[in-house]
């Protein structure tokens, strides 16, 4: 055998195995995306495990209650420190000049009332982009269900729904929601102690 010849069979052999090694590599790459594949609709039938909870829905009208008493709370002591600086100012008319210090650090106290009262804007400013963030998030999860064609009544073994609690947990539900239904008001719990 010729060098030439040689030289072009462990040319052509390496080919083949390089050939063969990059066949294996994409067959790994392949099979590692498989994995990814089943991976990832383990994780979305696990989010979508309790749909009865509807965790993201529920987490967002959490947060939107949350706004509304924090500016209803806030409406109600913002309009106290104004009865109050309104008796402040007629009190003043009336008090003696060594008392008109007190009643200047009353209307101080409300000025700061006011100020601090501002917290509630900004919370809810806040809170809302979180909001805004859990329904994208939401739809997003939405969308990947319906491209990888997830079926909720599959789930997985040892999935678990989010917020799934036992004990005494269990028992720990929090203020309801408007939305709720079959559930104690406060105004019920309020009467029974009263």
């Amino acid at each position: 055998m010729e060098l030439r010849e040689l030289t072009e069979q462990i040319g052509k052999r390496d080919r083949e195995a390089l050939l063969r090694s990059g066949e294996d590599s994409l067959r790994l790459d392949i099979e590692q995306i498989q994995h990814a594949i089943q991976k990832t609709r383990y994780e979305i039938v696990t989010l979508r495990a309790d749909k009865e909870a509807e965790s993201f829905s529920r987490a967002t009208d959490e947060l939107d209650a949350v706004v509304s008493d924090t500016e209803s709370a806030t409406d109600t002591i913002l309009s106290a420190a104004e009865r109050i600086d309104e008796a402040a100012a007629r009190i003043s008319k009336h008090v003696s000049e060594e008392h008109q210090g007190e009643i200047a650090a009353i209307q101080d106290q409300v000025i700061r009332i006011f100020e601090a009262c501002n917290f509630q804007d900004i919370t809810g400013q806040r809170i809302s982009k979180v909001v805004r963030l859990l329904h994208f998030v939401e739809e997003r999860i939405e969308h990947m269900i319906e491209i990888w064609g997830v079926d909720d009544d599959k789930q997985p073994e040892g999935a678990t729904a989010f917020g799934q609690r036992t004990g005494d947990e269990a028992l720990l539900n929090g203020p309801a929601l408007i939305t709720d239904k079959d559930v104690v008001s406060q105004d019920d719990i309020d009467s029974l102690f009263s």
